[in-house]
């Protein structure tokens, strides 16, 4: 038996091993690159924390139960060299935490709000959706999108709809 194949000594609990890589998603970067540094014995070139936490956990999983047999990594090999393969990991094929959901701008109307400009002899009408708007049939994500499509130029969203106003020394929490 090779060196890269599991033996009763080195064997580790999986449960170890799982519960670690689920504690490698919460760490913070440099946490991670701390810990990248203790399993590969240098310093990381990349801040990517998805990236990181990937590297850490195969290498805790090759040295807690071994690495692949020669038969099976020059198979690899030949699957990594196919072109026909798709260079996107399919959705859901890893575990990842679902976004974070985006607090909703307090400066927006509620969902079924319509909007109106008149601009350059044209009326603007724009629903207010939960997850963006729509404007002449199409979804938009921002009102600046929207502004932009109705105008050819880029606008603020908030300011094109009148929702705020230009400047004049307001700032956002101050009384005065």
């Amino acid at each position: 038996m090779g060196n890269n194949q599991r033996t009763p000594e080195s064997t580790v609990p999986d449960e170890w091993i799982y519960a670690e890589i689920e504690r490698l998603g919460r760490m913070p970067i440099h946490q991670l690159r701390q810990r990248y540094r203790e399993v590969f014995g240098e310093d990381s070139t990349t801040r990517h924390k998805q990236h990181l936490v990937r590297q850490i956990a195969w290498r805790l999983q090759v040295l807690a139960q071994g690495d692949l047999s020669e038969r099976a990594r020059r198979r690899a090999l030949e699957i990594a060299h196919d072109a026909d393969l798709k260079t996107q990991v399919p959705s859901g094929w890893a575990a990842v935490q679902p976004a974070r959901r985006r607090r909703r701008e307090v400066r927006l109307p509620m969902a079924g709000t319509v909007l109106r400009r008149v601009y350059r002899d044209r009326t603007v009408v724009v629903q207010v959706l939960s997850d963006g708007f729509e404007y002449e049939g199409r979804h938009y994500g921002s009102l600046s999108a929207v502004a932009r499509a109705a105008t050819g130029t880029r606008w603020n969203g908030l300011l094109f709809f009148g929702l705020i106003q230009r400047g004049k020394g307001h700032r956002r929490g101050v009384t005065g």
